[in-house]
């Protein structure tokens, strides 16, 4: 008979979550670095990348000084996300998809760090990935914009916005369902 298996830690399972969202962010703006071949948005994509892997980090970071280790995330935000949208071929459908992640993102932090009782390190934490969502969120939008205009059709960007919004809503649904599950918002 196996000895019963200790439950982790609610919060090393939501961090572990956030981190894996980072990670697969980073992966979404590598894609659009080859897709996106001008200069101005090959630096500032190349900044946006070092800021997702540097989030990963600081998540990572924060479970190492729990004195845990990062859990495999299968079903995690992007990947819920990905099942319902596929992957994006068209550049501004893309640009729009991580609109809707990075505001996702941002929220979810801003949330977190109005909760009481949250400690100064996962503040610290909550606090730096939140100062780079909302240049992401600005840079993204006005590329998107601009492409789906270049392209002849300026309402594109918007359109691929309320389809991904509306994905989100229900993938953030679910993964709020389960984050009461495991006690870890009312």
């Amino acid at each position: 008979m196996e000895a019963p298996s200790a439950k982790p830690d609610p919060l090393l399972v939501l961090f572990s979550y956030y981190r894996d969202a980072e990670l697969r962010g980073s992966n979404l703006i590598y894609r659009m670095l080859r897709m996106l071949p001008d200069g101005d948005s090959q630096l500032l994509l190349a900044e946006h990348l070092a800021d997702e892997t540097r989030h990963a980090w600081l998540w990572t970071e924060r479970i190492k000084q729990m004195g845990a280790a990062p859990l495999p995330i299968d079903d995690g935000y992007q990947v819920r996300i990905g099942k319902r949208a596929g992957i994006p071929r068209h550049p501004v459908d893309l640009l729009a998809l991580t609109v809707v992640v990075e505001q996702r993102a941002l929220r979810r932090y801003q949330e977190h760090l109005r909760r009481p009782g949250v400690d100064e390190r996962t503040r610290e934490v909550l606090r730096a990935v939140s100062k780079d969502e909302g240049w992401h969120i600005e840079w993204i939008r006005k590329k998107g914009r601009e492409l789906a205009e270049a392209d002849g059709t300026p309402d594109r960007f918007e359109r691929a916005l309320e389809r991904f919004r509306a994905i989100d809503r229900e993938v953030w649904a679910e993964l709020e369902a389960f984050e009461r599950s495991l006690g870890i918002t009312s």
